[in-house]
C-alpha cells in the first residue's frame, strides 16, 4: 500500500465529495483519511502546520464569503496566528477541500490540484 492521503472534508461540499472522487480514481494504492473537518477542526497549530507546508498565508485558507468572516472581522492584514485561531474556533471558515499528503498540502480548487501532492 502506498502513503496515506488525508483529505479535510465537508460532506455537504460538492468540491470536497468530487475530491474523494478523484482520489479514488488517481490514488486507489493509498489509504485515504477522511476529517470532517466541522465534527472534529484542526487545531490551531494544525492549521499553521497545513498552511506552512502549503506554503501560503492563513487568509489563503479563509473562506471570505462566510457570516463568521464578517461577524468576527476579519482581513487580509490580520496575523496568520490570530486566523489560525478564529478557524479553529469557527471551523465553517476553512477553505475546502484540503488535501495533505507527505509531499505537501493542497487546496484542491480546482480538484486536479491534487496531483501536485501525490
Amino acid at each position: 500500500m502506498g502513503s496515506t492521503v488525508t483529505i479535510y472534508h465537508n460532506a455537504d461540499c460538492s468540491k470536497s465529495r468530487a475530491a474523494l472522487a478523484y482520489l479514488a480514481e488517481h490514488a486507489p494504492d493509498r489509504e485515504v483519511i477522511v476529517v470532517n473537518y466541522l465534527d472534529t477542526p484542526p487545531s490551531k497549530s494544525k492549521l499553521a502546520e497545513l498552511i506552512r507546508r502549503g506554503g501560503m498565508g492563513a487568509h489563503d485558507l479563509i473562506r471570505t464569503g462566510e457570516a463568521w468572516y464578517r461577524k468576527l472581522a476579519l482581513d487580509e492584514t490580520m496575523s496568520d496566528d490570530d486566523l489560525c485561531a478564529a478557524m479553529a474556533q469557527h471551523p465553517i471558515l476553512i477553505q475546502r477541500p484540503i488535501i495533505e499528503t507527505d509531499s505537501g498540502v493542497v487546496i484542491a480548487r480546482p480538484i486536479t490540484k491534487i496531483a501536485e501532492v501525490l
